[in-house]
């Protein structure tokens, strides 16, 4: 009988210790999961720019790299062939995709007190739908989402300034000879 009951005893600490284990897995939680916190949308201001200076027709490309940000601006100036068209909007705004959306939506060109300009809907600047202008020269534009998933799915955008249609070819670029005849 001293063996069964060994036997008991060696299962029941066994019970106790498999019980003990699998409460501890129950009540600790996981650690929570880093996040990258979201920006802080700011109050809009007027933006440095104008809508009439965004209007047109341009050359997109998108890039990861910093890195790739001039061999990226040359492959979108060869996407002229197919723009991107930028037009003003009814309210004042342009109008431009939001990330995910296959409508045109129109969007506000905004301000904020820390110096930064962002092209988004309605509201506060530097809001999860906007897009920071990081650069802009008349003639190139570079667009960071804001938010950061749609950022690592997007990238950073560089719109290029396509010539007016019907303009001449720029000097360099030969135009295509007539047939002989």
């Amino acid at each position: 009988m001293s063996g069964s009951l060994r036997h008991m005893r060696l299962a029941a600490r066994i019970a106790v210790f498999c019980a003990l284990a699998l409460a501890a897995c129950t009540t600790t939680p996981p650690p929570p999961e880093q996040a990258v916190p979201a920006p802080m949308a700011q109050p809009a201001i007027p933006s440095q720019y104008r809508p009439e200076e965004i209007v047109g027709r341009w050359g997109y490309g998108a890039f990861h790299k910093d890195a790739d940000l001039a061999r990226t601006a040359a492959a979108a100036r060869g996407q002229c062939g197919q723009p991107v068209e930028i037009t003003r909007g009814p309210n004042g705004g342009v109008m431009m995709y939001l990330a995910d959306s296959a409508q045109l939506q129109e969007l506000q060109l905004k301000g904020s007190q820390s110096g930064k300009n962002y092209i988004g809907p309605p509201g506060d600047a530097g809001g999860a739908q906007d897009r920071e202008i990081v650069s802009f020269d008349g003639r190139t534009m570079v667009l960071r989402w804001m938010d950061a998933e749609v950022a690592g799915r997007y990238g950073t955008g560089v719109y290029v300034r396509c010539a007016p249609e019907g303009a001449p070819r720029a000097a360099g670029k030969p135009a295509m000879k007539p047939p002989p005849q």
